[in-house]
């Protein structure tokens, strides 16, 4: 059939006719024509699912069960995984299936400034670390002390310009951003924390020529009550160090080591007491505790762990071929269940004489049918190269 042109169709039936009506001229409604209404606004489009064809509450399950390792590589499929992998939702929900994964955070200081990092662990030995920057400290300080509640690192007081400080810095790891905390209710620096049943205690650090002073050495805060802030917990003046070292959480117990001696305060009780002398004797630099045995290197720089049940220490055997003599020192965590080690080493290359490696190993450790401590190393890796006279601050332990 041949294609009719527009011309040719006849008009609309009982369709009143139109003119061009002059600029000056109005057009007027009448009862008859009501107004045309207003045209809807188009309806935003439908928010794209974070998986194609599956509802999001299932992908969500799915998406929470993978690796952290992976997340990079997820954040680059689509914006709504992007925004899922940073939400308190999905943090949650990895909580919630038992998928968090464990992330050691050094914290390094050099002549001139401070910096922080996340370390993600390797699975094995054949894949490395994942080594990513965090945002420094606002306010970098000299002997701070650290507290892990949940995925948050509280950095407790330290001195700026050589002046000790009551101010809490908190590290939110989930995303890398810090806030300020409660203040503490006196100034410290070097002082010993702990965190026992949701709540930090802090203990030292401080000088007690005061009363006021003396009623404040230890302090413990919850951040679920008393209203955001310290509380002094009560101990008596024999057990008033300043200075602390080294400190560590058995139990309900926070052991502190001052120069000489340390203090154990039972959380549960309220009762504190001196460190038995074969502790003390064999406590040196940043030790952790596995599985009840708290591990330190000895001046030999070999491992050694003490058994709070036998009251000894025994050297950690079966790692001696793959670990250095930590005669430098050394500094441990917890991380999972197994012992982290993280050590400075000489650089070497075209960095020797200019830079310093930083080392770390995770060790899987038990003991034998005869009680003799075993170790054995799941990987050893170079992890980062620093400028010559860099230290290792703290290394700290978060599940996310």
């Amino acid at each position: 059939m041949p294609r009719i042109p527009p011309s040719s169709l006849p008009p609309t039936i009982n369709q009143p006719s139109c003119k061009t009506l002059p600029p000056t001229m109005t057009t007027t409604t009448t009862d008859d024509e009501p107004p045309s209404p207003p045209s809807p606004s188009p309806s935003p489009p439908p928010p794209q699912p974070l998986i194609p064809s599956l509802p999001d509450d299932v992908a969500l399950n799915i998406l929470a069960r993978i690796p952290r390792r992976h997340h990079p590589t997820l954040s680059a499929v689509s914006k709504p995984l992007r925004s899922l992998l940073s939400s308190p939702l999905f943090f949650s929900a990895r909580s919630l299936c038992r998928s968090s994964d464990h992330l050691l955070y050094l914290s390094l200081r050099s002549h001139q400034s401070s910096s922080w990092f996340s370390l993600l662990l390797p699975p094995n030995d054949a894949v490395s670390p994942l080594l990513v920057p965090v945002p420094p400290l606002p306010v970098p300080s000299v002997g701070s002390c650290h507290a892990v509640l949940g995925p948050k690192i509280y950095v407790l007081g330290g001195s700026v310009n050589d002046v000790p400080s009551p101010h809490v810095w908190i590290l939110d790891c989930r995303f890398h951003t810090w806030e300020q905390g409660p203040r503490m209710r006196i100034p410290r620096e070097f002082a010993a924390a702990g965190v026992v049943a949701g709540r930090i205690y802090v203990m030292g650090g401080c000088s007690v020529d005061s009363w006021a002073r003396a009623a404040q050495w230890a302090e413990v805060f919850d951040p679920e009550d008393d209203g955001g802030r310290w509380r002094a917990v009560l101990s008596p003046a024999e057990v008033r160090d300043k200075w602390m070292h080294a400190s560590a959480v058995v139990g309900d117990r926070v052991f502190a080591m001052a120069d000489r001696g340390g203090v154990v305060f039972d959380a549960g009780s309220g009762v504190w007491e001196g460190v038995e002398s074969e502790l003390d004797l064999g406590w040196r630099g940043r030790a952790c505790v596995v599985n009840e045995v708290l591990y330190c290197y000895d001046y030999l720089g070999k491992i050694r762990g003490f058994g709070f049940n036998g009251g000894i220490w025994r050297e950690l055997k079966g790692v001696e071929k793959g670990l250095p003599k930590f005669l430098c020192g050394a500094t441990m965590a917890n991380v999972g269940g197994k012992l982290i080690v993280v050590w400075e080493e000489k650089g070497k290359g075209k960095g020797k004489g200019k830079e310093m490696e930083i080392w770390c190993a995770e060790i899987e450790v038990s003991e034998d049918k005869d009680g003799d401590l075993r170790g054995k190393i799941c990987w050893s890796s170079k992890v980062l190269s620093v400028p010559v006279g860099s230290s290792i601050v703290h290394c700290t332990a978060v599940s996310l």
